[in-house]
């Protein structure tokens, strides 16, 4: 049985949310516009357009993401995007938005704006639909670089290969990488020489596995790189650092790879 007390605490709550409910029924609508980026390539003959939608934030999350979701459950199912952990954690929702290359889950929507937020795919890169890049070369690149720890050693005590603090602070502003190509896509050489230039996000794991006490192949991946295409059509002017959702510093990491090469 409910004493008198939690009897009355729990009324004042009930009185507190019929009044937040209340004022946000009263609340004036908070439309906020999107142009989106439209493409299907299974439509014969048509071609990639902008389409708006107009939502009212009072009744969104606040970020790009919970738009695009409210978006497709409320308007239109067949706005086709990539998302998953909604935590800036997967790298799935990359997109460029109002152009700049970002997470959505990441991005807040801008409310003080009354212009349409214009939501783009990646640019200079093959759509397979919509918001949805195609990464397979992106990946490809990655795996070129064999992102994975190589020595012959055995570990020192048969189960783990260990590292002094200095060394492990060496992967830091690494490692983090989510591999959402948004650095990679804001790169002009990236964008010219896609084939043959790995581009910001594959050096910078690359720089990752060069700087790792543990792997003993450093020296044959900075060889890898000598050539004029793989890591010097570079030319530092950091777009991928600004873009970064993660702020991480890609054209950093090259740098140190180019020192070590040096040096070498």
């Amino acid at each position: 049985m409910l004493s008198k007390y939690t009897t009355s605490a729990a009324k004042h709550a009930l009185r507190l949310m019929a009044s937040r409910a209340a004022s946000t029924e009263a609340a004036a609508p908070a439309l906020k516009k999107f142009s989106i980026y439209r493409w299907d390539p299974e439509v014969a003959g048509e071609k990639p357009t902008m389409q708006e939608y107009t939502i009212d934030m009072n009744e969104c999350g606040p970020m790009v993401l919970d738009a695009l979701i409210k978006i497709k459950n409320e308007q239109d199912p067949t706005l086709t995007f990539r998302r998953s952990c909604r935590e800036g954690i997967c790298g799935s929702c990359s997109m460029n938005v109002d152009g700049t290359n970002t997470l959505a889950c990441l991005c807040r929507v801008t409310t003080e704006s009354t212009s349409a937020m214009k939501i783009n795919p990646l640019p200079h890169m093959y759509v397979v639909k919509d918001l949805v890049p195609d990464m397979a070369n992106f990946y490809q690149q990655y795996k070129a670089i064999e992102p994975w720890l190589q020595t012959t050693k055995k570990p020192e005590d048969g189960k783990e290969y260990l590292q002094t603090v200095e060394d492990r602070e060496k992967l830091d502003g690494m490692y983090e990488c989510i591999l959402c190509a948004c650095c990679s896509t804001s790169c002009p050489s990236y964008w010219w020489n896609s084939d043959q230039y790995l581009g910001p996000a594959a050096l910078m794991q690359a720089r990752r596995w060069i700087a790792d006490s543990r792997d003993e192949r450093g020296e044959e991946r900075m060889e890898k790189l000598r050539d004029p295409f793989s890591m010097y059509r570079c030319h530092t002017i950091m777009n991928c650092t600004k873009t970064c959702p993660k702020h991480l510093n890609p054209g950093k990491a090259i740098a140190e790879i180019k020192r070590d090469m040096m040096s070498a």
